[in-house]
């Protein structure tokens, strides 16, 4: 589909993993903004998809070998369980975590990204910013890391709905991160599942939740907003 400034379009890309048997372990849809050869060139057919806005409940797979029955809460580190979160509920994971230049390169290299937006200074000095752009995944999974102040226990992703990184992200600045309970599921055998969606921001502490405002446009400090099904253990 193209973009209003006829210089970028999005593109949706369908893709599936499968294991050494064939079968299919990992199906997702990510769209991409990419540039056009030529600018002046008309785009005849677009077309953009319809997709669903979350994994229905009925079609999260727990793992066969996932076992909380003898699950200890103290070892966890916090005695929340699967009964104790209710939807609409929001949560402040208050820690703020700063990403170094170093570390992220390092990250993004064992993720087997070679975008040039995240290594090459060179090329970067001629962009607005002067700098090295973070890579998403990181951003994604330091959220992630801090969410682990008030869900202690749901370390365990079953799927992912949706995501979009909001603005861009530079090292230097203090990632803070907030959550909101969308929905809750009963999986039986002791496993709960907790639609999340989980809020980062750029030095900005999150004890008001920053989100969107009335008009549905983001806080200027929100870098990542990003809703996925967590696997929790059940207390009954």
């Amino acid at each position: 589909k193209e973009n209003s400034n006829r210089k970028t379009g999005v593109v949706y890309v369908r893709t599936t993993g499968t294991n050494q048997h064939g079968e299919p372990v990992l199906r997702y849809v990510r769209w991409v903004m990419v540039r056009k050869r030529t600018v002046e060139a008309e785009v005849p057919e677009q077309a953009t998809p319809q997709l669903a806005q979350a994994v229905a409940a009925t079609d999260l797979i727990v793992p066969e070998t996932l076992d909380f029955s003898k699950y200890d809460y103290a070892l966890g580190g916090a005695p929340h369980a699967f009964e104790d979160y209710e939807i609409g509920e929001r949560i402040d994971h208050v820690d703020g975590m700063a990403i170094e230049e170093a570390e992220h390169a390092m990250a993004t290299r064992l993720w087997q990204n070679t975008a040039k937006v995240h290594f090459n200074q060179f090329e970067r000095a001629r962009d607005p910013s002067g700098r090295r752009l973070v890579y998403g995944g990181v951003v994604i999974s330091t959220a992630k890391a801090l969410s682990f102040n008030g869900l202690q226990n749901a370390g365990l992703i079953l799927a992912i709905n949706g995501g979009r990184h909001v603005s861009p992200y530079f090292a230097g600045a203090t990632v803070f991160a907030w959550s909101e309970v969308l929905d809750k599921a009963d999986l039986g055998d002791g496993v709960g599942a907790l639609r999340l969606r989980l809020v980062a921001t750029k030095d900005r502490p999150c004890d008001d939740f920053p989100g969107k405002d009335e008009a549905g446009v983001y806080n200027e400090h929100v870098i990542l907003d990003f809703d996925y099904w967590a696997a929790v253990p059940k207390r009954g």
